[in-house]
């Protein structure tokens, strides 16, 4: 079988998969809490974080003002989870700029956006049934990217998955592994430029798709990019 047919037939596969799943944006306090049950299994079965009293692993920034996190669902059960901040000079929060501030904080205080997606998590046993899952919830910083009509698109994670992330999303490291608080390992920076890399992952991944209506359904109305562009236009002068 030929690349290009490989290709062809995972996509076809993920797409299915896909059509099967719920996308749910998490709001209520249950399903918060059930999220957080499947981070704190994920996280501590990799060794990535301590065994704690109460099974959930949750931070400060689930509730930070510009944070939306996700479910997606197969037969009404949780199977996986991710969550995405939109940092932007209005709301310049996200988990990165804890530990690449330097890195980051310049471009978006020039009037760049930014998408942070974190706490990538899939249920074991449906990982197993469900080899495409990992890349239907991946596909989150896509659509939240298109939504936000990012300037630049992130991930932070660990060394041994930053192939994962060159291969589907075009990116690539950005300076040096380092610590992430409550977090065991060190943590890659990986980036590249939304624009740039949007039509390439579409043309081999066309499952990473979205339409605007399922943008807004899950994001709610598209805000305006006017000032932002003005604030970069005025720093680019």
């Amino acid at each position: 079988m030929t690349t290009a047919n490989a290709d062809g037939s995972f996509s076809r596969n993920v797409a299915d998969l896909i059509a099967r799943v719920t996308y749910r944006r998490i709001e209520a306090e249950e399903d918060r809490r059930a999220v957080y049950r499947l981070r704190y299994d994920c996280y501590l079965r990799e060794g990535a974080i301590a065994e704690n009293e109460t099974g959930l692993f949750e931070d400060e920034l689930d509730r930070a003002p510009n944070v939306s996190i996700f479910g997606l669902y197969l037969d009404g059960q949780l199977a996986s989870s991710i969550r995405v901040h939109v940092a932007t000079p209005e709301e310049p929060i996200a988990p990165a700029l804890a530990v690449f501030g330097d890195i980051l904080g310049p471009r978006i205080a020039a009037g760049e956006t930014i998408v942070d997606p974190t706490r990538f998590v899939v249920d074991h046993e449906s990982s197993r049934l469900h080899p495409g899952l990992p890349y239907a919830t991946v596909r989150m910083g896509m659509l939240a990217s298109e939504h936000a009509e990012a300037d630049y698109a992130l991930a932070t994670v660990r060394t041994e998955h930053r192939a994962f992330y060159r291969r589907l999303l075009f990116m690539e490291p950005v300076g040096e592994a380092r610590y992430y608080p409550n977090l065991k390992n060190p943590i890659n920076l990986m980036g590249v430029s939304f624009p740039l890399m949007r039509q390439s992952v579409y043309k081999r991944y066309p499952f990473m798709a979205s339409t605007r209506e399922e943008q807004e359904r899950l994001f709610g109305p598209r805000r305006s990019r006017v000032k932002v562009a003005v604030a970069g236009a005025a720093a680019a002068a």
